[in-house]
């Protein structure tokens, strides 16, 4: 059974969106940082992080590699091992907030703050719901396969969220 379950979504204005997540996950928050933080942590789940200066200020280039998605900017929050907060272009403002549970156990609480339509917040929904599964695999000793990657899942996902999650217009 898969420890992510779905998210939720606010509007924040005409085309601005909030994504929420919150993982529980069966590990220190030493090894989610790693993951979170660090080229070889990222790639195992998320992205190449062809740039990552690890500092507030720091420079950000993120290549998603199941889409070819190339995203740029800086890190926008840093707190070591608490808070690491990216903002690019295309994605956002990208934040993952840790809090220990005990000494073994963690909890993500992920936001990610961010333009676009209904549709494009309905395949941003599905799309990081599908990299936080692939963050799991990857903590347990299965980093992503991008080379055999397909969008079946997303797409799953993304009719799931569809589904669901209907947003009335802003006022």
């Amino acid at each position: 059974m898969s420890l992510v379950s779905h998210a939720t979504s606010e509007r924040r204005g005409e085309n601005h969106w909030l994504l929420r997540f919150e993982l529980h996950l069966p590990y220190a928050y030493e090894t989610l940082w790693h993951a979170l933080t660090t080229p070889d942590g990222l790639r195992g789940w998320l992205a190449a992080a062809d740039v990552l200066e690890r500092h507030l200020g720091g420079a950000v280039t993120l290549r998603w590699l199941n889409t070819g998605t190339v995203a740029s900017g800086h890190v926008s929050a840093w707190d070591v091992e608490r808070v690491a907060e990216y903002t690019v272009s295309e994605h956002g403002r990208i934040r993952f907030h840790l809090e220990a549970v005990g000494t073994d156990s963690t909890v993500i609480r992920f936001v990610n703050e961010r333009g676009g339509s209904d549709e494009d917040r309905l395949d941003c929904l599905a799309g990081w719901h599908e990299h936080f599964e692939l963050l799991e695999a990857a903590l347990a000793g299965r980093p992503a396969d991008w080379s055999a990657w397909t969008d079946a899942r997303w797409a799953r996902l993304r009719d799931a969220y569809a589904s669901f999650t209907r947003v009335p217009k802003a006022s």
